[in-house]
């Protein structure tokens, strides 16, 4: 390999391990960003799981919830399971599992039903309190993902920087060969 071609690939190579580094510290910094975000957002909502074993977090038909029993709602994963294993479990109870909308067409048809309109207001609120949730969730996951993309990332510059030290390392071993361009002698005139 020629000393310009060396360089080139040197250049390339560095620069290739610099934009991998950028972007491992841009994703390492949102999922720290988003993450913290959520957390303290979801910890400033005061939002707690009932008590293991209550009569608001039965065992039987809330299994699932148990492990969550008492702790205050402070990441996506618990953001998720409040959100569909105790909101939605509760929300399928208020109108037989009809959803706001379903209430709310209905409720608009007999607007003197009071039974339908509270149950379009509590429906309207849990929704809107679920999907809230549940936007949390989402995010906290797509923060998760940046934290994985940035490690790969990281990986590959760190991969990137040790073929870069072979290549070095090999310019360094390789035997150095001086190069004399080849003057022609001119025959010199005979003089008798």
């Amino acid at each position: 390999m020629t000393t310009t071609m060396r360089r080139r690939v040197y250049v390339l190579q560095v620069g290739l391990i610099g934009i991998l580094l950028f972007c491992a510290g841009f994703l390492f910094w949102g999922n720290s960003f988003i993450h913290n975000q959520i957390s303290t957002e979801l910890t400033n909502q005061q939002i707690f799981f009932p008590a293991a074993g209550s009569a608001a977090l039965p065992t039987v038909e809330m299994a699932d919830l148990q492990q969550y029993g008492g702790q205050q709602v402070v990441n996506g994963d618990q953001a998720r399971a409040y959100a569909n294993g105790f909101i939605g479990r509760h929300l399928n109870g208020i109108a037989g599992g009809l959803t706001y909308s379903q209430v709310s067409a209905k409720a608009q048809a007999d607007p003197t039903n009071a039974k339908l309109a509270g149950q379009v207001q509590t429906l309207f609120r849990g929704e809107t309190l679920r999907g809230l949730l549940l936007n949390a969730y989402g995010w906290w996951t797509i923060g998760t993902y940046a934290l994985y993309a940035a490690i790969g990332l990281a990986l590959a510059a760190f991969a990137v920087f040790g073929a870069l030290a072979f290549e070095v390392f090999l310019a360094i071993r390789e035997p150095r060969t001086v190069r004399v361009p080849m003057v022609t002698r001119r025959p010199q005139p005979v003089t008798a």
